[in-house]
């Protein structure tokens, strides 16, 4: 194994840890979704964008199923490892095809929300799936909103380490 693939193997690793702590930590819970809004985006987004698809599926999916599990929210769990995973998968592609953050982060975005619009209706009812919308938007905004704060300054980090 290359020296740059273990790095990329420990960097994935280290996000899904610091995802995990950064959605648990950031937590506000919004009853009438049965969810909640956290940071967990931002360490998927930061993920995508720096390593690529793979990295930020795998940073989604493993991240929001843990968040949900340790959160008392495991019916949610297998929604949150497709809904998240989908997300980094298609922020990282979108990035690798386009190098256009903003519509990296917009699509990603979109999927989660999309994601959590059907686990909502499958869980509950259509109407919590639809009062979700605006709170999956927020949470997503806020995610993609910080990553384009951070994302120049850890590639500037990069470059020097």
């Amino acid at each position: 194994m290359n020296h740059q693939r273990v790095k990329k193997q420990v960097f994935t690793a280290l996000m899904v840890a610091i995802s995990v702590v950064m959605g648990r930590f950031f937590l506000i819970p919004i009853p009438w979704t049965h969810g909640n809004v956290n940071l967990c985006d931002l360490g998927i987004m930061v993920a995508a964008l720096l390593i690529g698809p793979l990295a930020g599926g795998i940073v989604g999916g493993l991240s929001g199923m843990i968040l949900d599990l340790i959160s008392g929210y495991a019916a949610y769990a297998p929604f949150s490892l497709l809904a998240h995973g989908l997300e980094g998968l298609v922020i990282g592609y979108l990035h690798q095809k386009t190098h256009n953050r903003y519509l990296a982060l917009g699509g990603g975005v979109l999927m989660m929300v999309v994601g959590y619009f059907f686990a909502d209706s499958i869980l509950y009812t259509i109407t919590a799936g639809v009062l979700g919308l605006g709170t999956n938007l927020l949470q997503g905004l806020i995610g993609a909103g910080i990553t384009l704060v951070v994302i120049p300054a850890l590639h500037r980090a990069i470059r020097t380490s």
